[in-house]
């Protein structure tokens, strides 16, 4: 399905003007600026995208779990349709190999499907019906039936380091979609024309599946402008996030700054602890190097679940030799764009600066001419539990590839670095079975600071199943009871409603008696998925 880039919007069934300020995707190998120019959108072309979502919300909202399904599974075929062209501007726009965004455009094309099932079958809503009694003395017992129902318009950020799986077609628009909730998606300004493809993508599903004009838009903005708009819109309901913690609170402030606020769900980064207990430093410290150098430059660092903090005890000098030993022979990468790149470098200077830090391993980075202008080096710096603890900068994430060793020198100083670790979106525990009934209580407490919690692995790699939890509490997220991530997501974007005494022909699907969706509901307390009366 050959796609020509207009560099412009998408507002509904249109395309927006090129009247707005521009901006170029940017080959970040090698500075090269790629064509075509995008346009920011203007204020008129945000308004008329929210008022098309509005508008088109009821219809969307009314629509089957199974109508939804198809639409979702029309727009992973319409992706794989594109072809390498779209894995071919993704990976000029990012600098990430071809091999990656092949994995990258599996993972989105499967989590489509993924979260179409979730549809189809339906019990997601969580119905519960508690039937009424007239003749419950000494007061009649009300019938009452509730289920999750969809906000409305939502707006959706994309992330700068995954251009397809959490971008454009990404978890956020697929678990807000999934929901019953329009989107107005805000492109990334990294990879503009990957936007723009799987834009097209989208819009074309939801015109061959018959849906309203509005389920889909998408924005672009040079700037700050639309960002801040779209969030303060009063036609957007609710709103969701994957980027820095400068952006993530700045418009967080925003979302409760309306007059009547908004949720908002902001993913903005994790140091993501890994905790080497003395048993496994012991029996596995060259194979415990290994996987974590693996961890921390995987993608030149540049994942939100990667390892910036690990912290040791007992004789780490194996340990701490060989992964300085594989940092030091780390090759240069390239990062994503020129300002990740010069944040990260800025980050591990101001790192080596520091009291009490010493520098393990960094990489020095290359002065030959036709050097990538977005390269980066890896980095390993090291420091004692007292210190971190003093030092609350030493939590700050450096998004790229570098990591921190702590040592601790007593089972207390573990917990004390435990206690005051910020809201992580992981953490990791390598051990043995006896570390484990010495640290039991380490469990428990990182269970207050995190979404997960790893055994004898590594928290890259993030699994779209049902159990997931890609979340954790603040500053990792805006609000540690979600997901962005997994099949938990697509409960984001609802609110529960509830009917009382409502005859069943006015009732939802969900809720009448006969159960005509064959989904699994609470019926007095107790789970079933049989209709109401049936033996």
């Amino acid at each position: 399905m050959p796609v020509d880039l207009t560099g412009q919007s998408i507002i509904g069934y249109r395309r927006g003007g090129k009247s707005g300020a521009e901006l170029r995707g940017i080959d970040p190998s090698t500075g090269e600026s790629l064509s075509p120019p995008y346009y920011s959108a203007s204020r008129a072309e945000l308004d008329d995208a929210a008022r098309l979502a509005a508008e088109s919300f009821p219809a969307y909202n009314r629509l089957s779990g199974k109508q939804r399904g198809a639409f979702l599974r029309r727009i992973a075929e319409n992706i794989e349709s594109l072809g390498d062209p779209l894995l071919e501007r993704s990976s000029r726009e990012s600098g990430l190999p071809m091999a990656r965004m092949k994995f990258e455009r599996g993972r989105t094309c499967s989590q489509l499907r993924f979260f179409a099932e979730i549809v189809e079958e339906g019990s997601w809503v969580d119905a519960r019906i508690d039937v009424g009694d007239a003749a419950r003395q000494p007061a009649p017992k009300p019938d009452v039936r509730s289920l999750r129902r969809p906000l409305g318009p939502v707006a959706i950020f994309c992330a700068s380091n995954f251009p397809l799986a959490f971008s454009v077609p990404g978890g956020d628009t697929v678990s807000a979609l999934a929901s019953g909730n329009p989107v107005v998606v805000l492109a990334h300004y990294s990879h503009p024309g990957s936007a723009e493809l799987a834009g097209m993508a989208i819009r074309n599903a939801a015109s061959e599946s018959g849906l309203p004009e509005g389920v889909f838009s998408l924005l672009y903005d040079a700037g700050q402008e639309i960002a801040q708009a779209l969030v303060s819109h009063p036609q957007i309901k609710g709103v969701g996030f994957t980027g820095s913690r400068r952006g993530g609170t700045a418009l967080m402030k925003i979302a409760n700054a309306r007059p009547t606020p908004i949720p908002f769900y902001a993913e903005m980064g994790s140091v993501n602890p890994v905790f080497i207990l003395p048993g496994a430093l012991q029996s596995r410290a060259e194979s415990i190097a290994k996987g974590l150098h693996g961890a921390v430059t995987l993608g030149v660092g540049q994942f939100c679940t990667n390892p910036g903090v690990v912290v040791t005890s007992g004789d780490d000098a194996l340990f701490a030799a060989q992964l300085a030993q594989r940092v030091s022979g780390t090759p240069v990468g390239v990062m994503l764009n020129r300002g990740i790149a010069t944040a990260y470098q800025r980050g591990i200077s101001e790192r080596a600066a520091r009291p009490n830090i010493s520098a393990r391993a960094v990489v020095a980075a290359p002065t030959a001419d036709g050097a990538s202008p977005c390269g980066a080096t890896a980095a390993l710096f090291a420091t004692d539990a007292k210190t971190w603890v003093a030092d609350h900068t030493l939590q700050d994430e450096i998004f790229g590839p570098s990591t921190l060793l702590v040592h601790a020198n007593t089972r207390d100083e573990i917990f004390e670095i435990a206690r005051q670790l910020e809201g992580n979106l992981t953490a990791t525990i390598h051990g043995t079975d006896d570390d484990l009934r010495d640290y039991a209580d380490l469990i428990s407490l990182l269970e207050t600071k995190v979404g997960r919690i790893i055994f004898n692995g590594y928290p890259t790699g993030v699994e779209v199943c049902h159990a997931m939890v890609h979340g954790g509490p603040f500053p990792a997220t805006s609000d540690g009871r979600s997901t962005s991530v997994g099949g938990r997501a697509i409960l984001r974007f609802t609110r529960f409603v509830c009917f009382q005494d409502f005859p069943q022909s006015a009732l939802p699907p969900e809720l009448q008696d006969a159960n005509s969706h064959g989904i699994w509901r609470l019926v007095d307390g107790k789970p079933m998925q049989s209709k109401i009366g049936s033996v």
